[in-house]
């Protein structure tokens, strides 16, 4: 019998303070993702069908991290989640959305309804403004049948020209009281579009983790093989793809990454591995980051199904050799609780995390609100759930075409408690992440690395650690105890 080493989790170590002229506040939390994209906050949502969809990544990359959209619905579901994040705000819009003077009223409607939008300028067959659909121009209107041109506000409109700066943009906007400005250029083509909510956005979430058009990021999750739907997702301008398998150590997730890198300039994130030799694989297929994590979150049983796994400390530390050699960001997935452990999940060598659990219970998030004893809650499962299998995530188990009563789950359905805005939640673990850093000394996470040391502690520390001797009369937004 062969025994690698004693392995540990988060609740068996504590980080060490040391000396610190660092301030919580000045401490940078911006990271890599992967090769080639940053985060301005080291915070990503999980690729669950109950915690990220489109409303989920928005709110995360508006704060700084991202979110990767699941993959148990069908390609075109996928692509359209994918551009709903991408459309919800920009610096210039480049691909504006656009509608035809003859389309009518419920067309238009259905189109700012889909998309979220206040109004949609109208081109004619060369791609020239010829006006502009506001829900002004429709709100009194009941006859949904009358076509765009007859109730539209027509040219000439208040337009800028190819190149005009936000700064610009917003001078024009202000001094002629509009919401939306065209970009044209000479001939008048619609080039793009900048609204006032674009830039009062860029005031409002100054760290948003935005690409070079001013577009919010968006990862997206594909399974092993799945070339068309990779293949679809960027051209729908997905930033990062998510090669998703409860083992990436394997041969199909080897193949498909060499596949992809051929044809599609792409970062590929591929997991989930906890050793550095997994590692080493996958950076030789050609990953751009490297997802950690066999069994440790809350949802998953793989660790008592199939009796495999490594405690999550132990995991990171690991693949973060192999990774920290090369210069490949590392992504601690499943496990985190509080705050404290993401602060250690990075100290160990992680470059970001991946959350599940608490953001589940976010009003973002697509699981189902459920009132239970007269509390609200929401549903939270695992990808090897039955339930999410039969949705799509058979593959990621290695289970696809098998008969729905022969899958042999990896994972639970449960609920968790309602949390509120995701806005909040990031607030209480980039506090307790920066606190942190602040006690360690650590003024990014590249220091944290360097500086951090871990002491193993007891079950008895443990219990010192939690609150103890007393009855919680008020509970602390970032504080629970798990029952």
């Amino acid at each position: 019998m062969r025994i690698r080493a004693k392995a540990l989790t988060f609740e068996d170590v504590l980080l060490v303070p040391a000396y610190s002229e660092v301030l919580p506040k000045e401490v940078s939390l911006q990271s890599q993702l992967s090769r080639n994209i940053t985060l301005n906050a080291p915070l990503i949502s999980a690729a669950m069908d109950t915690v990220t969809e489109y409303r989920t990544a928005i709110a995360m990359a508006r704060l700084g991290g991202i979110g990767i959209i699941h993959k148990n619905m069908d390609i075109s579901s996928q692509v359209a989640q994918i551009k709903k994040v991408k459309k919800s705000e920009s610096g210039v819009i480049i691909d504006p959305i656009f509608i035809s003077p003859e389309a009518t009223l419920m067309e238009a409607r259905a189109i700012t309804d889909n998309y979220k939008i206040s109004g949609v300028p109208v081109v004619d067959d060369n791609g020239g403004l010829i006006g502009i659909l506001t829900n002004r121009d429709m709100r009194f209107e009941s006859d949904l049948k009358r076509l765009v041109k007859e109730v539209m506000t027509k040219a000439p409109l208040i337009t800028a020209q190819v190149g005009t700066s936000l700064e610009e943009a917003r001078n024009i906007m202000n001094k002629h009281k509009i919401e939306k400005l065209p970009i044209v250029n000479e001939k008048g083509i619609l080039k793009g579009l900048i609204t006032i909510k674009d830039i009062q956005k860029r005031i409002e979430y100054p760290y948003a983790n935005k690409d070079d058009f001013g577009r919010l990021r968006v990862g997206a999750a594909i399974g092993v093989y799945q070339y068309d739907r990779a293949k679809a997702l960027v051209e729908a301008g997905v930033d990062i793809l998510v090669l998703d398998s409860a083992h990436g150590h394997s041969k199909g997730i080897l193949e498909t990454i060499k596949e992809i890198k051929k044809y599609l300039n792409i970062d590929i994130v591929a997991g989930n591995v906890a050793t550095s030799e997994g590692a080493e694989a996958l950076i030789g297929a050609g990953v751009d980051g490297v997802k950690v994590g066999i069994g440790p979150g809350s949802i998953c049983t793989t660790r008592i199904v199939a009796g495999v796994g490594v405690p999550q400390i132990t995991a990171i530390a690991d693949v973060a050799k192999a990774c920290h050699k090369v210069g490949i960001p590392l992504i601690a997935d499943g496990g985190i609780k509080y705050s404290g452990d993401i602060a250690k999940a990075l100290a160990a060598g992680a470059s970001s995390v991946m959350i599940g659990s608490m953001l589940a219970g976010t009003e973002e998030s697509p699981g189902e609100t459920i009132i239970y004893e007269g509390r609200q809650y929401k549903s939270y499962r695992g990808m090897g759930s039955l339930g999410a299998m039969n949705k799509g995530s058979a593959d990621r188990y290695f289970q696809e075409g098998m008969a729905q009563e022969k899958f042999v789950p990896e994972g639970i359905e449960g609920r968790v408690p309602y949390r509120g805005k995701i806005a909040d939640v990031i607030h209480q673990m980039v506090g307790g992440l920066r606190s942190s850093m602040g006690y360690l000394g650590a003024k990014d996470i590249t220091t944290l690395w360097e500086r951090a040391e871990f002491v193993e502690i007891t079950q008895s520390g443990l219990r010192e650690s939690h609150v103890h001797d007393v009855l919680i009369t008020k509970e602390a937004p970032n504080y629970h105890i798990n029952h």
